[in-house]
């Protein structure tokens, strides 16, 4: 008798915890959801995070503080939201540069501590020179870098970032330039207009004043083909570098996130990238029209980006 009544009891509270769970998933969100961006304010992550957190808050019915954490090409911003509870409420802005750290061997997470939520951008990445440069062409660029190696200087991210990769893969065509690292964005941009690096390493949105100005001009494309957009502007595939590397920003949480806080943060992303507002987005940030990814797909897409960065990252 007395062993039935433990059962039941134990049934019971059993029960409770499950009705609670159902509960909570139900009231979620019922708190504002931290959206943290491992980079400065005013690059291309931090632009994505102030929209989407603007049209989330409407979609959700809660605050969506964005916090920017800078440092370590996106890994302290990952240290933030994987000392964070696993409960739906941080998530972060996790770019292909971030994933890049995941091709060598000094990262401090591996894609089994996060859970991609969607990605929201794709596109190529491009170099571009000032106005006033020497280089009017790729071709002219090529050149001066072949016959001077280890001179030219293009500004990037960091090393170990796609920006990096991708200069390996010219360099093992002879293509041997200076890398010159900018944590900031809004340094890099400074340092070709202001003639201390030759070349920037950049997707074309982030620096669309600069283009629309006439201020920079691209040379290369990064990519499989050229870009509607640029008519003129040869791609690294057809001039002969097996290299495409496209800059993508993604949403993640943390692994152990309860699947109803995913689920719901992935519909209602699904309703943001759905709206007018965010395709006019995407349009003036040159990104790909069906960037848009979620669930297995997301997970799927980040997973053939990481092989492709360990391809890269092996080039000497």
């Amino acid at each position: 008798m007395f062993k039935k009544m433990a059962m039941a009891g134990a049934f019971a509270v059993l029960a409770s915890v499950v009705g609670a769970g159902s509960a909570l998933a139900q009231d979620y969100p019922a708190r504002p959801v931290e959206l943290v961006v491992p980079w400065g304010p005013g690059g291309g992550a931090d632009q994505l995070a102030r929209l989407v957190g603007k049209m989330l808050e409407s979609e959700l019915g809660v605050g969506i503080p964005v916090v920017n954490v800078p440092g370590g090409t996106g890994a302290t911003g990952m240290a933030k939201l994987l000392a964070s509870p696993a409960d739906g409420y941080s998530m972060a802005i996790y770019i292909a540069d971030s994933h890049a750290l995941l091709a060598g061997t000094g990262a401090r997470w591996s894609m089994d501590d996060i859970v991609p939520v969607a990605v929201m951008i794709q596109g190529p990445s491009f170099l571009f020179a000032p106005k006033n440069s020497p280089y009017a062409t790729w071709a002219d660029f090529e050149a001066a870098a072949k016959a001077k190696p280890d001179t030219l200087k293009v500004a990037t991210l960091g090393f170990g970032s796609v920006d990096d990769f991708s200069l390996r893969t010219l360099a093992a065509k002879d293509v041997k330039v200076v890398q010159v690292p900018f944590a900031k964005p809004g340094e890099r941009y400074i340092s070709i207009l202001g003639g201390h690096a030759d070349l920037l390493y950049e997707q074309a949105g982030d620096v669309r004043q600069f283009l629309d100005s006439g201020e920079m001009r691209p040379l290369m494309i990064f990519g499989e083909e050229r870009m509607e957009a640029f008519p003129d502007v040869p791609s690294s595939k057809e001039l002969g570098y097996d290299v495409a590397l496209p800059q993508f920003r993604a949403i993640v949480v943390r692994s152990g996130t309860p699947l109803e806080a995913i689920e719901k943060l992935s519909a209602a992303l699904a309703k943001v990238a759905a709206a007018d507002e965010y395709k006019a987005f995407l349009e003036e940030q040159y990104g790909v029209a069906n960037s848009f990814l979620t669930g297995q797909e997301a997970a799927d897409f980040m997973a053939r980006q990481l092989e492709d960065m360990k391809r890269a990252a092996a080039l000497q």
